[in-house]
């Protein structure tokens, strides 16, 4: 947890704090070490900028939340898109 800390410019405390708020859940080792995946340390990085910006903590998790729900959203959207072909976006 200490090298993850050190890795995103935040502190294990912080690291946990996530978990908590359910932002990200590292897996963990056969000795009980918290694990993380580059994913979750990219994400622990935007909870860490937005916190540093003056944003709470519990809001910095709900808007990376939202974030990722509508990248999600927009990479559907794409998908449909590309399946209907042009003629498709020629009726909108």
């Amino acid at each position: 947890m200490g090298r993850a800390a050190a890795m995103t410019g935040t502190t294990a405390g912080f690291l946990r704090t996530l978990g908590d708020q359910g932002l990200i859940t590292p897996l963990r080792s056969e000795g009980g070490h918290r694990r993380y995946s580059r994913y979750q340390l990219r994400i622990a990085m935007r909870a860490r900028d937005l916190v540093d910006q003056g944003t709470a903590i519990d809001a910095a998790c709900r808007i990376i939340v939202l974030e990722d729900q509508l990248e999600e959203a927009l990479r559907i959207n794409e998908q449909f898109r590309r399946q209907a072909g042009p003629d498709a976006a020629a009726d909108t």
